[in-house]
């Protein structure tokens, strides 16, 4: 029985078009430079939440002392949205440069949203004795894959169980969307609802319902850009809407239950400078002092095992999506990726792969069956050694010879 093997063609490859082209595969993968493009602008519009729901989550904690993120009696958005932009984007240019790989990283909302409320609200707990605990366990993961150990068990975990591990990065993500929309919200009694009390109304709802619809839509219909479009068009529907209407946003105690569930759109200004003071600030082993040293080893392990595995999910998510996975299920440079995941212990919030997606588009596929038993004659075989004929023959330089197979009449 013949067994069928997926390759790319290289007669339907095109030739790679400069430096950028030839440096990063994009004609190799199948894909072209404005496909790219538009790949990594729906990326950073899909991502770029994360720039105002980071802050919301460690930033309105505060420590065991009693201070917010930053030192300060309260929150600092500005100063954790302009640190939380600066690693997202270090990193996702280190993932392009290093690993050559269609990964975008930013902060990871699993392991925040643990170190927030677990960790960094311990009693005597600091800020910056959480981050040392993060930076801990980033050093740990990174001497893991430097050693090989990480890339081992990578490869001997089954390709189903790191699909399903994929699937379950995506139903979180999907949840903190109809969330953050507030299509649910926390039930009476269940643990989610539908909108505010069972019951979907107001305007954030119906903007939310026309994006997914719109993307629904031009996704099926294979309209390029379709993401972009419908993230493009759903923003400024949403900034129009508040602006006629006047909304604004659902406040802490409950009250106006039908506003925008985070923040109300609006438009400030383009440009501001950013303060990056928080960078740094993290205490390595402070927390040794205010705990004892087998909470300090549980807590780096349970960090470390969500990690493990949830960079190894997203990484067969992104890498399957983009058609840019062996027969075993591996990226290629699967250690430079992970060494470009393991190198991020950040002071402000762990840098990890887990909201990401690729830019590359699938690349061409060509299904070849191989049929030994067809006769030289046959048009599929002469097809054959006309391109190998071609690719062959030397420059008009030099004298030009055929293969000993290559008669006039192939």
């Amino acid at each position: 029985m013949a067994r069928m093997t997926q390759q790319t063609d290289p007669a339907t490859t095109p030739a790679p078009d400069g430096a950028l082209d030839r440096f990063f595969k994009i004609s190799e993968r199948g894909s072209t430079v404005g496909r790219e493009v538009r790949g990594g602008l729906v990326t950073f519009f899909a991502m770029a939440y994360i720039i105002v729901l980071n802050p919301l989550i460690i930033g309105t904690v505060p420590d065991g002392t009693g201070n917010f993120l930053g030192g300060g009696d309260a929150p600092n958005f500005a100063m954790i949205s302009a640190a939380t932009a600066l690693v997202a984007g270090v990193l996702t240019l280190a993932m392009g440069f290093f690993a050559n790989f269609p990964l975008a990283l930013a902060a990871g909302l699993g392991l925040n949203a643990v170190v927030a409320y677990s960790i960094a609200s311990l009693p005597d707990m600091t800020w910056a004795d959480a981050m040392g605990l993060v930076v801990i366990e980033g050093l740990i993961i990174l001497v893991l894959v430097l050693t090989g150990f990480r890339e081992a068990v990578f490869k001997a975990v089954p390709v189903e169980l790191k699909t399903a591990i994929s699937v379950g990065i995506g139903l979180f993500i999907a949840l903190i969307g109809f969330v953050n929309a507030g299509f649910v919200t926390t039930g009476n009694g269940t643990p989610l609802q539908l909108g505010v009390n069972g019951s979907l109304e107001g305007w954030p709802i119906v903007v939310f319902i026309i994006g997914l619809i719109l993307t629904i839509v031009l996704w099926v219909r294979k309209v390029r850009g379709a993401l972009l479009i419908a993230i493009l068009t759903a923003t400024a529907l949403a900034v129009v809407v508040e602006n006629a209407l006047h909304i604004g946003a659902k406040n802490p105690d409950g009250s106006n239950p039908l506003g925008w569930n985070l923040n109300a759109p609006a438009f400030d200004g383009v440009v501001a400078t950013p303060d990056f003071g928080l960078l740094g600030q993290f205490s390595l082993l402070g927390s040794f002092e205010k705990i004892s040293a087998v909470t300090v080893v549980l807590l780096v392990f349970s960090l470390l095992l969500a990690d493990f595995f949830d960079t190894m999910g997203t990484m067969v998510a992104v890498g399957g999506e983009a058609k840019l996975l062996d027969e075993h299920g591996n990226p290629p440079r699967t250690r430079a990726i992970l060494v470009v995941d393991s190198s991020r212990p950040s002071p402000v919030a762990r840098a990890a792969c887990r909201r990401t997606r690729a830019t590359s588009s699938p690349r061409p596929v060509s299904v070849r069956v191989p049929a030994p038993a067809s006769p030289p004659w046959s048009p599929v075989w002469r097809s054959s050694w006309r391109r190998s004929c071609r690719r062959w023959s030397p420059s008009s330089r030099t004298r030009r010879r055929r293969r000993p197979w290559c008669s006039s009449g192939s």
